[in-house]
């Protein structure tokens, strides 16, 4: 392969590589994202089968909370990783 053939290939190559060694790891995010898919998905599986789902005030405080957690923890992965 000629010379100028390899420089214009480094020249396309080194800055691409640079590129991907810049960005954070996503994988929290994604973790994080399917954890709550997967509460929501739950969530309307237990509630569609049960019509007094939470069954009492406490239960209810307990959903409430983790889904606020899931939610807020996945929103601070996704701006921590952007």
């Amino acid at each position: 392969m000629p010379a100028a053939a390899l420089t214009v290939l480094a020249d396309i190559l080194v800055p691409a590589a640079e590129v991907v060694e810049e960005e954070p790891s996503k994988t929290l995010f994604y973790v994080l994202g399917g954890a709550l898919a997967c509460w929501a998905v739950l969530l309307f599986a237990v509630g569609m089968r049960s019509h007094a789902f939470p069954g009492s005030p406490g239960a209810k405080r307990g959903v409430i909370a983790l889904s606020l957690l899931l939610v807020a923890a996945t929103m601070a992965s996704s701006i921590i990783t952007s």
